[in-house]
């Protein structure tokens, strides 16, 4: 089949870094990933790539520049292998540059063709929540409906079938969530882009609810980020449940003990109290340090002697701060850099020109939204100094 995992943009590359991992050859593509496999790499995909979004199939591609000829290729699609007994469906549609230009239209001639043979279909409302799915899509108004996606360019249409059911940033753990949240596959996506190893310590010390270190610490640990939640192709006709715990089994065996010094701090007590939690949930707490202190606190803790990255997503100007008070944050990530000659620095930042006031070189590793604001990850390319930490000569 062919697999389209689905990223926010400006994260394909970290996706496609993770899907060769998992022995697929993946192509980029705006917004996502592509590549074949069977099942067993759709369900290890699900299980284990922690920056995408949700991962889809493309179930057909034809042209259509008429709703006889889209209705007709429509019918060819094998629905019944994605559609239980008495499904409820629900179908994003969009249409560009295209004859068929009617979203609701073309939904209605879908849902005819996928009819036929596929039992009793009932259509669900679908709600619409473009800052949690990076593809502008809906959440859909039943956790168990199977969403299909239509697209239409060019009189070329396109549709695919979810298999994640929830996003993929749902992971599960993070219940309790601070002001300004960050998804967890944009921390996770901050981790890889920075090149941290568990050599290095990794320090948050603006960690709201503990998305950074939690991630981190489930890197550290090898745990499936999919593990503990369940997904839309367990309800196929065609799921392979043995397959499945097999895959979960040996994921299971994979983990390991923490070699990581992961730190994690706040001055909102409320916050860090959340966090601890959270990590309670993951099954991370132990290989987390938590501190309820602030900024300045945090970042004196770490002394010459030490090496690692300061990872961490500041407030932005125009959410929870002024951005006249972020330019002494910057400097002062900044100097804890040039001054311990082992630290190097990575922010998400929603204003690139703010990286200028942490006096050390800071390179864009991606560019992407987070809760509907464009910005950008910022980080060292060398330790303060020029100093060599280990994740450069490793």
């Amino acid at each position: 089949m062919e697999i389209f995992v689905v990223t926010a943009p400006g994260l394909e590359s970290i996706a496609a870094g993770e899907a060769k991992a998992l022995s697929a050859r993946g192509s980029q593509e705006p917004g996502g990933v592509s590549f074949s496999g069977d099942l067993r790499l759709l369900y290890l995909a699900n299980l284990h790539l922690r920056t995408p979004s949700r991962v889809i199939v493309r179930l057909g591609r034809f042209h259509a520049s008429t709703f006889y000829e889209l209705e007709r290729r429509a019918k060819k699609i094998p629905w019944q292998n994605f559609l239980p007994a008495n499904a409820t469906v629900d179908l994003r549609v969009t249409c560009h540059k295209s004859r068929l230009y009617h979203s609701d239209a073309v939904a209605e001639r879908v849902l005819s063709a996928m009819s036929v043979g596929s039992g009793d279909i009932r259509v669900t409302a679908a709600g619409s929540e473009a800052d949690d799915d990076p593809e502008g899509g809906p959440i859909k108004a039943d956790a168990n409906a199977q969403l299909f996606v239509v697209r239409i360019v060019n009189d070329e249409c396109e549709i695919s079938a979810d298999s994640s059911g929830a996003l993929l940033h749902r992971r599960g753990y993070r219940q309790e969530v601070a002001k300004a949240p960050l998804r967890e596959t944009l921390a996770a996506a901050m981790i890889l882009a920075s090149g941290w190893r568990v050599s290095d310590m990794l320090l948050d010390p603006m960690c709201g609810s503990g998305t950074i270190p939690i991630e981190a610490a489930m890197i550290a640990r090898r745990i499936a980020p999919g593990l503990r939640r369940d997904f839309q192709f367990m309800r196929w006709p065609s799921f392979d449940a043995g397959l499945w715990k097999e895959l979960v089994t040996r994921s299971e065996s994979e983990i390991r003990n923490s070699e990581a010094t992961i730190r994690a701090a706040d001055r909102d007590a409320g916050a860090i109290a959340a966090a601890t939690r959270n990590a309670e949930r993951a099954g991370v707490s132990s290989d987390i340090e938590f501190e309820t202190q602030p900024l300045s606190a945090s970042l004196d803790a770490i002394t010459d002697n030490d090496h690692g990255w300061i990872l961490t997503n500041p407030p932005y100007g125009i959410r929870v701060g002024e951005t006249g008070d972020l330019r002494n944050l910057y400097a002062r990530l900044g100097s804890v850099s040039k001054e311990s000659g082992g630290w190097r620095v990575g922010v998400l930042t929603d204003e690139p020109r703010l990286a200028r006031h942490a006096g050390v070189p800071l390179r864009s590793r991606f560019e992407t939204r987070n809760g509907g604001i464009p910005v950008s990850f910022m980080a060292s390319e060398k330790a303060g100094n020029g100093a060599t930490s280990r994740s450069d000569s490793a």
